[in-house]
């Protein structure tokens, strides 16, 4: 198994994953719609279990997967866990016109931690940076992220070898037309 821990992925993962620091800010006002074939409530262990095609939405960000499993904690913290073949999320960054998606077997968020961790053939991508690997995580309070191939035996399409992977673009520098000075002797 193999872990990447570079200052280059921080910074990226941090950019890219779903945190409070990124998502668009309005999104955390806006209700939650969840659409699914079949929920069952649990008021006495504080869980809803929706099954079949589920779909969440809360402003611009959409989650969908196959089962989602939301738990409430005795402090009123929402936790909740993705399962799909794959689950997804997709949403925009705050003040910014660009979306942040991935894609993971499981995706599970611990709302008093504000962490995010991406399970099985798991990929994150901003704009045209991406990160492949098995697993996942960011910390946002930490403000650390975390990537782990499998090995072999975790192997995909895009990580061929099952090492984790990584295609970050190069920032382009702003051009504000004006011409380079030339300094004269």
């Amino acid at each position: 198994m193999r872990i990447l821990r570079y200052s280059f992925l921080l910074t990226m993962l941090g950019c890219m994953l779903v945190s409070t620091a990124y998502a668009e800010k309005a999104d955390r006002e806006k209700p939650i719609e969840l659409e699914a074939d079949a929920v069952q409530v649990n008021d006495a262990k504080k869980t809803s279990t929706y099954t079949g095609n589920v779909i969440l939405t809360q402003g611009t960000l959409m989650i969908r997967g196959d089962k989602l499993v939301v738990r409430e904690d005795k402090e009123g913290f929402q936790h909740s866990t993705s399962y799909g073949n794959p689950t997804t999320f997709k949403q925009k960054r705050d003040g910014k016109n660009e979306y942040m998606e991935g894609s993971a077997q499981r995706i599970e968020y611990d709302g008093r931690m504000d962490k995010v961790q991406l399970y099985t053939k798991a990929w994150v991508k901003r704009g045209e940076d991406i990160v492949h690997g098995d697993y996942i995580m960011y910390d946002a309070n930490a403000e650390y992220a975390e990537v782990i191939s499998g090995g072999s035996q975790a192997a995909t399409p895009e990580t061929p070898g099952g090492r984790v992977r990584a295609v970050i673009q190069p920032k382009k520098k702003p051009s504000d037309g004006a011409t380079p000075a030339v300094e004269t002797p």
